[in-house]
């Protein structure tokens, strides 16, 4: 997944899920790494940063 992509997609689940959205990503993370899938646990990583940037400092 391309930067402009992950960021869109972070976009997304922010405006769904609200300050929980980084939660969620890294749960989604986890969860992958647990599956052995590092490629889908990398991506889902760089949503989180994405949506941590979003929120702002203090509050991720």
């Amino acid at each position: 997944m391309q930067e402009v992509e992950i960021h869109e997609y972070a976009r997304r689940l922010f405006n769904a899920h609200g300050a929980k959205a980084a939660a969620e990503a890294a749960q989604k993370a986890r969860s992958c790494e647990e599956s052995g899938k590092g490629e889908d646990a990398k991506t889902w990583r760089h949503v989180e940063a994405a949506i941590k940037q979003m929120l702002g400092p203090h509050q991720s």
